[in-house]
């Protein structure tokens, strides 16, 4: 069938190579994943996403959903790739909120905020709601309620016929289980419903210090994760900016009343020179300046590990020419099985590590060496949400859980019309 056929298919946008205005539309959030796609559609509603699901089942085409491409892999070659920021219906009622598929996470938190309310978000605020939940979500919170995609109640969904669906645990629990943390290989996603979480306040913000105190702020941190109850968590981060010196930082968020919140980390307070400190109440709405991380697409090399445990190489290690390293506390409720395929996080720690630059291959070169020096504590897997370029889900579940997932792949898409970041089936 030819772009013609296509553009009589749906009422949204559609942009072939050639066409003004591809290029652009095709893009990743990460700049240095390009993304080989035949043609991107702007859906305007579920029933255009139904309408393409059909178009690409009886075309033989296969097709790739993202709202901004955050986590994109670059296997699109020749895909459809669905953008679903037209989807963007927002509603919360008596603590559930229903968002469409191209609903982000600032949005969320500032509509939950004023409520005393707050969903299981992450470090950004512009990362898209319904490919974070697919993913598991790593949330700021998650030690406490565990991943984002266990508060899911339910999915609005296109099925590889076309058909539209609501998933729940008691209409399809197969397929809300592989929702649930296993990605988009099985469905397209046009809606979710999930829990929001009591907020009325929370506290937090980051502490920085010169290099020279990495030592001892990291003994902090491994004395407060060591400790720390489920409404508490903090981060530890080495940073070396090019044009800056090298710094080290504490993130930290608390879920209740800030003075016991500042109890809980006294600690910090005993390491001498911080050159920043922005500690205090914090708007859920206002989580994303905690991390800082970049609100609009960027170029970067990010890889992922899981962590058994602490090593004092984390800090002594030199970590140029990457920009920073970032190591997270999870446990708590993370820990647990969960109800969906992200299930349980045994390790106790997450690690992540970003660079950038003209050089990639000596980027990835110190990623690769940075591994194997911390190899006594690399779990040797990672979440599913974090997968980078080159890495597959077989790197993130277990046995068991990925051959149900493909077990339900097979059943619920035999003829591959849906392509997710990380396919199950590889």
């Amino acid at each position: 069938m030819s772009g013609s056929d296509l553009r009589r298919a749906v009422k949204g946008r559609v942009l072939e190579p050639g066409d003004d205005g591809f290029d652009e539309a095709r893009k990743a959030w990460n700049l240095t994943v390009d993304q080989p796609v035949s043609a991107v559609v702007e859906a305007a509603d579920a029933e255009d996403v139904a309408a393409l699901v059909r178009y690409a089942r009886r075309s033989g085409r296969t097709v790739t959903a993202q709202a901004a491409g955050h986590d994109a892999s670059g296997d699109v070659d020749g895909v459809i790739l669905l953008r679903t920021g037209r989807l963007d219906g927002l509603r919360i009622r008596d603590r559930l909120a229903r968002v469409g598929a191209g609903v982000n996470w600032g949005r969320v938190q500032a509509a939950a905020g004023p409520e005393g309310l707050t969903g299981l978000a992450g470090s950004s605020p512009v990362v898209n709601v319904t490919g974070y939940t697919l993913g598991g979500g790593l949330s700021w919170f998650g030690r406490k309620y565990g991943w984002a995609a266990d508060s899911v109640r339910a999915f609005d969904v296109v099925d590889a016929e076309g058909d539209q669906a609501r998933v729940t645990a008691s209409s399809d629990p197969e397929l809300f289980w592989g929702l649930k943390g296993g990605g988009g290989d099985f469905a397209l996603v046009t809606a979710l419903e999930f829990d929001l979480h009591p907020a009325c306040t929370v506290y937090g913000g980051r502490v920085v210090w010169p290099a020279e105190r990495a030592g001892e702020v990291f003994e902090t941190f491994r004395k407060l994760t060591g400790e720390a109850p489920p409404e508490l968590t903090v981060w530890f981060n080495r940073f070396a900016f090019p044009g800056a010196p090298p710094m080290v930082a504490l993130d930290l968020t608390y879920l209740g009343d800030p003075s016991e919140g500042a109890a809980l980390v006294r600690a910090i307070d005993a390491i001498d020179g911080p050159i920043g400190d922005d500690r205090g109440l914090v708007a859920v709405a206002d989580l994303g300046g905690i991390a800082g991380e970049p609100t609009r697409p960027t170029a970067s090399l990010p890889r992922a590990e899981l962590l058994t445990g602490l090593d004092e190489s984390l800090v002594t290690e030199p970590i140029e020419p990457l920009i920073s390293i970032q190591i997270r506390h999870l446990s708590g409720a993370l820990a647990e099985p969960g109800t969906g395929a992200s299930g349980a996080l045994p390790e106790p720690y997450l690690l992540q590590m970003v660079g950038g630059g003209p050089d990639p291959a000596r980027v990835r070169a110190k990623q690769v060496a940075l591994v194997e020096r911390f190899r006594a504590v690399i779990a040797g897997r990672k979440p599913y949400t974090l997968l980078t370029p080159g890495e597959t889900a077989a790197d993130a579940f277990p046995a068991a859980t990925l051959a149900r997932l493909r077990d339900l792949k097979r059943s619920r898409d035999p003829h591959g019309v849906f392509r997710a970041n990380h396919p199950v089936l590889t």
